[in-house]
């Protein structure tokens, strides 16, 4: 599900499920294994690395059809998640290399930098087609991230972007060549690598208001 590996201090998160990379349960156990792991290991960045073709296609749904208990496990769990990788004191890197929806984009969004491989990708926020609510975690995490000129069209029509309009949209920051997407990704993560400790500070500082919008949400969560 996710593989963690370790090189020259920067923990590299690799995601590959063999298929679309779903979000459930054993992800992010996963994902909260790996991050104990890169701060016992005083990691100095982490890269997140998703499989070709498909960085993220969201929650698992199938968890969702299980009921009310169990979608409420799921939500909250994915959604704690996110709020530690935006919190997260060293810097995170993404290598991209496929869709991000949903779930997926919202990963993307709680990178400090993202590098998406050119192609024929989507990423989108596709609840308003599938009938869902945002709330208030999810608004507030995109509010952050998508600049606000393309805010109505990806959170509001749900509109699917390609990887240049996700980088115009906040949601990716470079697009390059597939073959340069993994080595670009730990070049980034190496120059980040020499943030002193003020870095983890100044980013729980800069994202103060969304990440409260987030706890307080989190704090009155309910099934």
């Amino acid at each position: 599900m996710i593989s963690y590996s370790l090189e020259g201090g920067i923990a590299i998160l690799a995601i590959d499920d063999g298929k679309r990379n779903v979000v459930g349960p054993a992800f992010v156990a996963a994902m909260n294994n790996c991050l104990d792991r890169a701060d016992a290991d005083k990691a100095k960045a982490i890269v997140l690395e998703g499989r070709a073709g498909t960085f993220s296609a969201g929650f698992d749904l199938k968890e969702f059809q299980k009921g009310p208990e169990a979608t409420f496990s799921l939500v909250r769990s994915g959604f704690e998640m996110l709020l530690r990788l935006f919190e997260f004191p060293r810097p995170v890197v993404t290598a991209c290399s496929g869709h991000g929806i949903g779930m997926g984009a919202f990963l993307l969004m709680v990178s400090d930098f993202r590098i998406c491989a050119a192609g024929e990708f989507k990423f989108s926020l596709p609840e308003s087609r599938l009938g869902m609510d945002l709330g208030p975690f999810l608004i507030a995490l995109a509010q952050s991230r998508i600049t606000p000129g393309y805010m109505t069209r990806v959170a509001i029509l749900s509109e699917e972007l390609d990887p240049d309009m996700a980088c115009k949209a906040g949601i990716l920051d470079e697009v390059l060549p597939q073959e340069e997407v993994r080595a670009r990704a730990l070049e980034v993560a190496r120059g980040l690598a020499t943030m002193p400790a003020v870095f983890g500070k100044n980013k729980i500082a800069v994202r103060a208001t969304p990440t409260q919008q987030m706890r307080d949400f989190l704090a009155s969560f309910d099934i």
